[in-house]
């Protein structure tokens, strides 16, 4: 258990993000001493200050510059990696810059990791690696088949497996269900675990309204049409701050209960279908500018168990779709967000 007595630094990759200032903040409250590398390439400068003013040392570079990872890395002790083209779209519209920042980008990082003597990576994952289940009525856990159906989960997967065999419990690494990836070096010495998160929503100091919560939410505020496609396939969601606070519990944990592991990150009771989403937006907004499409771009079908991260670590979650919804018509409501249909708001504008 981490004692904040203790000297150690966390890095957090593309701590200036979505998720990443979450992360911080929440390891910042537990007496870490945290810096971020990240390239502020989303117009999060006014997040990136905010940090700082809290007590994040902030190193401003991208992740496939071998000198800024080399001063972000410096004395650190555990290193969580956030960086990356996030979501199916982005990674889509530039599948070279993807692949760059995805791929070379985290192995370099990995390779500095070992070499710089980090004691524990954390990788940021997704359950989008479990693509479309054979028979999404029952919840897949961590030692489930993984069938990516998009360059960014086949990126994920693919990083997963790297981390998994590049770490001290290399052996552990099948539990992943992963496949492997060639042309791997697994000399030196690191623990890692692998998160695979729920789609994320929520407020946060770097907002995004690219996610499905957060976007039906604000059209349906903003009395916008709002076209919904693939409505009865199953998706896990998660709050943002409960990555954040997931984070932590890894890094707390007994290096036994975590090393060479994967952990899904939500819970169990948090899965739903768009309909089900449209249905909890209802009890606070109106819906009457719905419509149902059929649309064949996104296949996945996936039910999650979360009950690993409950039974291991103890970990639940504090929020729900219905308070994240709550939480995005009060910010908006609140004018806290002066256009939230501002470009900066999306990954792929």
């Amino acid at each position: 258990m981490y004692s904040p007595g203790m000297s150690d630094t966390v890095l957090v990759t593309g701590g200036a993000g979505y998720i990443g200032a979450c992360v911080c903040e929440e390891l910042l409250a537990g007496g870490r001493q945290v810096r971020v590398l990240d390239a502020l390439v989303h117009g999060q400068a006014p997040v990136a200050g905010e940090l700082e003013r809290a007590g994040v040392e902030l190193v401003r570079g991208d992740l496939r510059d071998a000198s800024a990872r080399r001063r972000a890395l410096a004395g650190a002790a555990g290193v969580v990696h956030l960086a990356a083209i996030v979501g199916d779209p982005a990674c889509a519209h530039d599948p070279a810059l993807s692949h760059a920042v995805n791929v070379r980008g985290a192995r370099a990082l990995i390779d500095d990791v070992r070499a710089a003597g980090v004691a524990h990576m954390v990788f940021a994952s997704t359950c989008s690696n479990y693509g479309r289940m054979a028979d999404p009525s029952v919840a897949i856990d961590e030692r489930g088949e993984l069938r990516p159906m998009s360059l960014y989960a086949e990126q994920k997967v693919g990083i997963e497996r790297l981390l998994l065999a590049a770490a001290t419990s290399a052996g552990e690494a099948g539990r992943a269900g992963a496949p492997a990836v060639a042309d791997t070096d697994v000399s030196g010495a690191m623990r890692a675990t692998c998160l695979r998160l729920a789609t994320v929503y929520g407020v946060a100091p770097r907002m995004r309204f690219d996610l499905t919560v957060n976007e039906f939410a604000r059209d349906l505020w903003a009395g916008r049409p709002l076209e919904v496609f693939g409505e009865r396939f199953w998706r896990p969601y998660v709050h943002v701050r409960d990555v954040g606070r997931a984070v932590r519990a890894i890094l707390d944990a007994p290096p036994d209960r975590v090393d060479g592991e994967v952990f899904n990150v939500g819970c169990s009771r948090e899965n739903y279908r768009k309909l089900d989403l449209i249905k909890i937006i209802g009890e606070q907004l109106d819906t009457a500018g719905v419509s149902y499409v059929q649309r064949e771009e996104d296949p996945r079908d996936y039910r999650v168990s979360f009950e690993k991260i409950r039974r291991e670590l103890g970990f639940r979650v504090t929020m729900t779709v219905s308070d994240g919804v709550a939480e995005v018509v009060r910010a908006l409501a609140s004018g806290a967000i002066a256009d939230p249909f501002d470009g900066v708001y999306r990954n792929l504008a």
